[in-house]
């Protein structure tokens, strides 16, 4: 028989990697939001969840478990070679802990699978994430990266993480670059999914001596930061990253690919022409329809980007230093330096 396991369980569990966890919801469930590191193995589809919802609502509860038990039969075989596939030792989950775990766990019991089932389902872990940043006391000491737009912050942190170094990179959290353009060429998370993800890397990060992450404004692309790493950025060390023009072009078209993404680099300029003097927002559009992309990121940052910038990072009171380098590789050592001698 399956083995019912509570939501610390599974935690501890996953932290040993002595656990596979399959998410059984449907694909646009666990597209939506999941456990960080599930697998997706749907008991039902999302036309076969949909037609079960119908007869439950119209018809009755009995005859939605009848269905639901015709569509299961026909898929079984399938179903349940896709679990012995797996490493032996696993878990699986719904919604709520309900029927579609329970009848998985039963059928690959039969069929002599050990599994675990999670009690309460996703929403348990959902309702613990909501809890965890709600009560969340305060960061390790932080040193916050800023810059321009193109001095390679989220590259210099990458980097800086590869070395071992506790970063919180809050843009791949997100999966947005957090500008106007930040979404070109990514797949945004929602609130939800960037949720889970800050909190599985605000746990690691905990006993760190000092954590390093980017400057971001409240907002990243469709999620919204916690007040108090908003507060965190406002009131720690600020280390200022001041790069060359032309290199800060040079990464922003390394990173964006804009002849990759032509029309969606078009479309996200409409959202900010109005926002620039009419003549340069003009001569802005003609560099991007025509591909002169490093001449419309120029004007983009002399007359869009910096200003903003220069005003929003003049309201900071904390301490401040300004490291002055012309490549990520620079910068990396000189924030190490900078960390050496704090």
């Amino acid at each position: 028989m399956f083995q019912d396991i509570t939501l610390e369980e599974l935690l501890e569990l996953q932290q040993k990697k002595e656990l596979t966890l399959i998410d059984v919801r449907s694909p646009s469930e666990y597209k939506d939001a999941t456990i960080p590191g599930s697998l997706n193995i749907p008991l039902f589809d999302d036309t076969e969840r949909a037609e079960i919802g119908t007869v439950y609502k119209q018809v009755s509860i009995q005859s939605a478990k009848e269905r639901g038990l015709e569509i299961v039969s026909a898929k079984l075989p399938s179903f349940v070679r896709t679990f012995q596939e797996l490493p032996a030792q696993k878990a699986v989950f719904c919604w709520r802990g309900g029927m579609r775990s329970k009848t998985t766990a039963t059928v690959l019991s039969l069929m002599g699978i050990r599994v675990y089932r999670l009690t309460g389902g996703f929403r348990a872990y959902r309702k613990w994430v909501v809890n965890v940043l709600e009560h969340f006391e305060t960061l390790p000491r932080a040193y916050v990266i800023n810059g321009h737009t193109g001095t390679g912050k989220t590259q210099i942190l990458r980097q800086l993480k590869e070395e071992g170094y506790p970063v919180l990179d809050l843009e791949g959290l997100a999966g947005h670059r957090g500008s106007i353009f930040g979404q070109i060429g990514l797949e945004a998370h929602n609130q939800k999914t960037f949720e889970s993800l800050l909190v599985q890397e605000l746990l690691k990060l905990k006993d760190a001596p000092y954590v390093l992450f980017e400057a971001e404004s409240h907002r990243i692309g469709k999620v919204v930061l916690p007040s108090f790493i908003v507060n965190e950025k406002e009131t720690n060390t600020q280390l200022f990253i001041e790069m060359p023009m032309e290199t800060r072009i040079r990464h922003i078209i390394e990173d964006y690919r804009p002849w990759e993404h032509h029309e969606a680099c078009m479309d996200a300029f409409q959202l900010i022409k109005k926002r620039i003097h009419t003549p340069i927002a003009k001569e802005i559009e003609e560099h991007l329809r025509e591909a002169r992309y490093e001449e419309a990121i120029r004007l983009l940052l002399e007359h869009y980007y910096d200003p903003r910038y220069d005003y929003a990072t003049g309201q900071y009171s904390s301490v401040r230093h300004t490291i002055h380098a012309c490549s990520v590789g620079e910068a990396v050592n000189s924030i190490k330096k900078q960390l050496e001698e704090a």
